[in-house]
């Protein structure tokens, strides 16, 4: 048994000031920390938003749906659906001619002129009209709404073309003097981390702005030009993988070519993130051991699991928790 005072309450969800319900004590501890240490998102009480963040949603499925054509016509573009995104990656899936939806493969990702096929397009005009006053930028920020706990990963956000996009889907907007900071807050939002955190957040099966605007998120001015050095280009390189993506690369300052799609190396390069902002987020080796696996910590019958559907997948995949190794690994090679 634990319990939690007005004050943890207020220092965890200070918006709603609601008690949010942990499995065992060392999470509500854990939580505890890192809500000591990184601000949410954006707090009402203070008035502190140090993203300068907003939300939107662009088309609603249902009721914008006399918007969208079944075909591409001069002056149109693609209608993203949630489904479609994954953390670093904006050509998850893509429609076929059966109406149904599969998952791009390797093969197709390694071309960078191959796009998912969306199930509708949209007039150009209509996006714009939508994104008017709210994003100059070339490209969009999405993450999806519907999510699970029990899923391989919860808190999904992905850098998406500026297309049309459906409300599974919401929209992020930054104040334009953090965008050259963006890099961070996208490897923040698609940590490990994080994803702990949200969880222990989640009541149902929506990432609603309430529940995305309490969770803790590292403020631009919390990294330094070294951390910047280290995280902006993996970032970059995790998302640059297609031509379309070409004016993000060029906002945060890369004129190159995109990044070739390696499942290995992104794997790499995602542990060293992961690694990273366990780090930053001040927790020690133990904690991170924890976060990837408890029952590495405690035992096979601890009560509480975190990522038990990745481990899951990995161990029928590899034939190991590879994400498990991979990351403390690079805790250990970055000496932290």
């Amino acid at each position: 048994m634990f319990h939690l005072t007005p004050d943890n309450i207020a220092l965890i969800n200070p918006n709603t000031l609601t008690c949010p319900i942990f499995r065992t004590r060392f999470d509500a501890e854990l939580t505890q920390k890192i809500y000591q240490r990184v601000p949410v998102l954006e707090n009402d009480r203070t008035g502190q938003n140090p993203w300068g963040i907003s939300f939107s949603a662009m088309f609603h499925m249902s009721n914008d749906s006399g918007l969208f054509a079944t075909e591409p016509s001069e002056g149109s573009v693609p209608l993203y659906e949630a489904k479609m995104l994954h953390q670093f990656d904006h050509r998850w899936a893509t429609y076929t001619v059966d109406g149904s939806t599969r998952d791009m493969t390797d093969a197709e990702k390694q071309d960078p002129n191959c796009l998912p096929v969306p199930r509708y397009w949209v007039g150009r005009s209509e996006v714009e009209n939508r994104l008017a006053h709210k994003w100059k930028k070339n490209w969009l920020i999405a993450f999806r709404d519907i999510c699970r706990s029990t899923d391989e990963r919860t808190a999904i956000f992905s850098i998406l073309p500026r297309v049309g996009v459906g409300h599974t889907a919401p929209l992020i907007h930054f104040e334009a003097n953090y965008q050259n900071a963006f890099n961070c807050f996208l490897g923040n939002v698609n940590s490990l981390i994080f994803d702990f955190i949200t969880r222990q957040k989640l009541g149902g099966t929506h990432i609603t702005f309430t529940v995305l605007r309490q969770l803790p998120v590292l403020a631009p001015e919390f990294y330094s030009q070294t951390d910047i050095d280290f995280i902006a280009p993996r970032v970059l390189e995790l998302t640059y993988t297609a031509w379309d993506m070409q004016p993000f690369a060029q906002d945060m300052g890369y004129d190159g070519e995109p990044f070739i799609w390696n499942p290995e190396r992104r794997a790499l390069l995602r542990a060293e993130l992961d690694a990273y902002y366990a780090h930053l987020y001040g927790l020690t080796r133990d904690e991170l051991r924890y976060i990837l696996d408890p029952a590495d910590i405690y035992g096979p019958d601890f009560p509480s699991e975190t990522f038990r559907v990745l481990k899951n997948n990995e161990m029928k995949q590899f034939g190991e928790y590879r994400t498990q190794r991979l990351v403390l690994e690079a805790w250990d090679t970055l000496g932290f």
